[in-house]
Order: C-alpha cells, then sequence, then structure tokens
C-alpha cells in the first residue's frame, strides 16, 4: 500500500507503529521499499555516511536533489522524505519554500524534513501553504550541532524539556504532518507523542513513540567511523561486503575467477581467420 500523509496520520490513530530507514540510492531504496518500511528518509547524513564529511553542515542543496531523486526512482510504495540541507531554509521564508519546491521538483520527494522548532514555524507555514509536506525535526538537530558542543543528549533539564515541548506543539500548529525526535529522554519522548496529534518518529528516543527511524548503514553494520547508543545492528553487513571482497581479490590473482562459466564463447571458424 502506498504510504502517504494521510496513512500516517491514521497510524497514529490506530496505534500502528511507523517505520523509517535512510537510503541515497536507487537499489538501495528498492531493497528497502521492497521489504515493506513505510517511509525513506533521504537524509543530509548522506553527508557523513556517503560523502565522506565529518557533519552534515557542507551539504548542499545539489546533493540533496541528486540523492533525492535516485531513491525516489526506486521507491513505489515508501513515503520519500527529503531533508532541506543547512541554510537552505534558515535564511528566509521565501529561500524555504523555493527550496522545498525544487526537493519536490527535482529531487522528487514526497515530503521534505526541516530542523527546529518554534524559529522555524514561519517556514513550516509557508511551505504547507505550498502543498508541500513537512516533517519537523527536534531533539540532537545535527545542523546546529557546532551550537550544542557535540552529540549530546537533549532536553535533560527543565527549561530544555519545556522548549522541545512547546516546540513540538508549534510545529505541529504550523502544518507539519509528523516529527523525528532524535536523542531526547524516552520519558520527555512520551510526554511530547502523548501531547500532540502528529506521529513521532523517534532515533535515540525510547520505544513510546509512534514510529522508529534509523540510518541503514548504522543497523547493518556498514558505518564505522561513529555508532550512536541508540543503534541496534540487525546485520553485520558490513563483514559480509569485506570477506566479499577480500574473496574477490583472492580469486584474481589465483586465476579461478573469472572461470569458463564468465567466459563468452567465440567458434574456432571465426578465429582463425584472425591469423
Amino acid at each position: 500500500m502506498k504510504n502517504t500523509v494521510v496513512t500516517f496520520k491514521e497510524a497514529k490513530v490506530k496505534g500502528d507503529k511507523l517505520t523509517m530507514l535512510t537510503a541515497y540510492d536507487y537499489s538501495t531504496a528498492k531493497l528497502i521499499d521492497e521489504a515493506g518500511v513505510n517511509s525513506i528518509l533521504v537524509g543530509d547524513s548522506l553527508g557523513n555516511v556517503v560523502l565522506g564529511y565529518e557533519d552534515t553542515i557542507s551539504v548542499t542543496m545539489e546533493d540533496m536533489i541528486h540523492h533525492g531523486a535516485a531513491v525516489a526512482r526506486g521507491a513505489k510504495n515508501a513515503l520519500v522524505v527529503v531533508d532541506m540541507p543547512f541554510m537552505s531554509y534558515q535564511t528566509s521564508v521565501y529561500d524555504a519554500v523555493v527550496n522545498a519546491g525544487r526537493l519536490m521538483k527535482e529531487g522528487r520527494a514526497g515530503a521534505v524534513k526541516l530542523e527546529g522548532g518554534v524559529d522555524v514555524c514561519p517556514q513550516i507555514k509557508a511551505i504547507t501553504a505550498a502543498g508541500i509536506p513537512v516533517v519537523a525535526h527536534l531533539g540532537l538537530t545535527p545542523q546546529s550541532i557546532n551550537a550544542f558542543g557535540g552529540h549530546k543528549v537533549q532536553g535533560k533539564t527543565e527549561d530544555a524539556a519545556k522548549k522541545i515541548l512547546e516546540d513540538a506543539k508549534a510545529v505541529e500548529l504550523a502544518g507539519a504532518f509528523a516529527l523525528v525526535l532524535e536523542c531526547v529522554p524516552a520519558k520527555l519522548a512520551e510526554l511530547v507523542t502523548k501531547s500532540i496529534s502528529i506521529p513521532t518518529i523517534g532515533i535515540g528516543a525510547g520505544n513510546v513513540c509512534d514510529g522508529q527511524v534509523l540510518v541503514y548503514q548504522d543497523m547493518l553494520g556498514m558505518f564505522s567511523d561513529f555508532t550512536p547508543k541508540f543503534v541496534r545492528k540487525f546485520a553485520n553487513v558490513g563483514e559480509v561486503m569485506t570477506e566479499a571482497f577480500k574473496e574477490y581479490i583472492k580469486a584474481v590473482g589465483d586465476g579461478t575467477f573469472p572461470g569458463k562459466e564468465h567466459e563468452y564463447t567465440l567458434s574456432d571458424d571465426v578465429l582463425e581467420k584472425l591469423y
């Protein structure tokens, strides 16, 4: 079944858990989509796990459009959400709408995601008014990692927790149809989830959220530069890949690959005429 903004809202009402995974290319998106995930997030995490940056700050609109379109071609039923990169929406409401429109038109997104609470509500209102669905993102927002002083859990003090709760209510009122909660205490995430009518998607926010999201390289053991506490490895695909690469190198070296079964034939009559 095709996943949409409407099916997301229905899932919260029914109590059905939503699933979201990242993807950045056609073949991976196709596999994830065929597995039945509800949504694919083309996250600006591609800066870390695909492009090799230390953070998400350097990711551009062109990067997001390029990878978003590739994922959209592979996803038939999953709702494709594309991140708005750093400084593509913070500068002005006008820039936010224009860039969100580009992600929809050129990047083939089904929705866009942006970070922030009350401060970006004018952008959320304008983007949704243009007919573009928005996912909000609170807690540890990677584009603000320099302001946070690193990857730290958010909302642990009374004031910080109150701010996240207020921001959650504000982005819902502004028109966001879902909210990602990253690296916040589970009890706070539970309170937020019960306080708003739009589904919450947790990542390091406990299991009471309406859904969960993970970076697929993390959950498959394919990215070892940094593994957050909240990651569960569902398979060690990285190890399997490394062993396969080693086997390939060995087979080429000892002449067992390619074998006769991998060769194309040429008739002796044709071959004789070449001499």
